[in-house]
């Protein structure tokens, strides 16, 4: 196992019970208990988590966003292939206004060959187009937010309401039919409501683990979406409704092949 997929392993289950064990993560992972260590030591040197006699907790409470680099090192198979799911849905010579984070950034990395006008919402997301020979890159104003370095604020909101766009690609913190897409950060969500707002078609990319979740700020209802692109561990039943409401739902193959689209006809 990779040393990314192990350290996905580690924030997966930090995640789930707030405290793991070097011997429980051994186990789960295949590694000695040696790179185990090695790991935990590299993670809590990015702000993911604190390092306790035996193991770790993570240091950021529940409710609170993680920081972008516990991001990054999350889902990454899953996200993968969501972005290139989403990517496949972008014709050449279209607008597109992407969102901030970690998929949006994967997203990125798949734009660059095509011939495609973009705003990113996020230097991390604009460092990666920079240079690709055939986009036509689109900075809007505004504030980047520390660490995530998304762009937020009233010149970022002027930026996008001059404009239109084809498409509006975005990745919402958390995502549940009754909360709907919800942010962390007041800023980050009045921005993407505005991107909703300015694009004439929008894509939703969520992966499973962002599913029954709700953060502080609202964005939008969770079947305002044209369509929410996933992976096989978001709840199925939610999956369901959201095509019984007329949304069209992508559940992207990790193995990168096919995704196979959820819209059932319901009587």
């Amino acid at each position: 196992m990779r040393s990314s997929e192990r350290q996905r392993v580690i924030i997966e289950r930090l995640q789930g019970s707030g405290r793991v064990a070097v011997g429980e993560l051994v186990a789960a992972t295949g590694a000695s208990d040696m790179t185990v260590r090695r790991d935990l030591d590299y993670l809590a040197a990015q702000g993911v988590l604190k390092r306790v006699h035996g193991g770790a907790v993570p240091t950021m409470p529940s409710g609170i966003e993680p920081p972008f680099a516990a991001r990054s090192t999350a889902a990454t198979e899953a996200k993968q292939a969501i972005a290139a799911a989403a990517v496949a849905q972008i014709r050449d010579g279209e607008t597109v206004v992407l969102d901030s984070g970690t998929t949006a950034l994967e997203v990125a990395r798949l734009l660059r060959d095509r011939v495609v006008t973009v705003m990113p919402l996020s230097l991390h997301v604009a460092q990666e187009l920079i240079g690709a020979p055939g986009v036509r890159l689109l900075m809007p104003g505004g504030e980047p937010r520390p660490g995530e370095l998304s762009m937020v604020g009233p010149l970022t909101l002027a930026s996008l309401r001059s404009l239109r766009f084809d498409v509006a690609v975005l990745s919402p913190c958390a995502f549940s039919l009754d909360a709907g897409m919800t942010a962390f950060d007041l800023g980050d969500a009045e921005v993407k409501v505005q991107a909703l707002a300015v694009s004439t078609r929008s894509m939703v990319l969520v992966d499973g683990a962002k599913w029954d979740r709700a953060a502080l700020a609202y964005i939008c209802p969770a079947d305002r979406p044209d369509l929410i692109i996933t992976d096989a561990t978001a709840p199925e039943a939610d999956r369901v409704v959201l095509a019984q409401r007329g949304v069209l739902v992508q559940v992207a193959d990790r193995a990168g092949a096919q995704a196979d689209e959820l819209q059932e006809s319901l009587s």
